[in-house]
């Protein structure tokens, strides 16, 4: 197994433990390869939750340039649901797992067909 399939099981199982549901894996996989080389870097893979600048930039290069969506405070809403849903306390918190998330959300998932 790759080093990259490997790390799509342990969001899989996060979205499992996390949010109590079973992920769509084709799309975990899309949203995962869209990232690129930065889910092998330790500090580009995880969101800190508590960090407004990394949360604008969630919300700035994710929602509005990949997902397509308007500037509004729902955008930075939906971000802290997920957020409160990982667990703020949780140090590990995958941006591909919150990518999944808040692509789901908003369903936007055409952007990874």
């Amino acid at each position: 197994m790759s080093k990259r399939d490997e790390l799509i099981v342990k969001y899989a199982q996060d979205i499992k433990d996390k949010f109590g549901e079973n992920p769509d894996m084709d799309l975990l996989t899309k949203v995962t390869i869209g990232l690129g080389p930065s889910i092998y870097n330790l500090d580009a893979s995880k969101v800190s939750g508590s960090d407004e600048k990394e949360l604008d930039t969630v919300k700035n290069n994710y929602l509005i340039n990949k997902l397509g969506l308007d500037d509004s405070d729902a955008l930075m809403d939906a971000i802290n649901g997920v957020i409160d849903k990982y667990g703020r306390s949780d140090k590990n918190k995958h941006r591909a797992v919150i990518y999944y998330m808040l692509c789901k959300q908003f369903g936007k998932q055409s952007v990874y067909n």
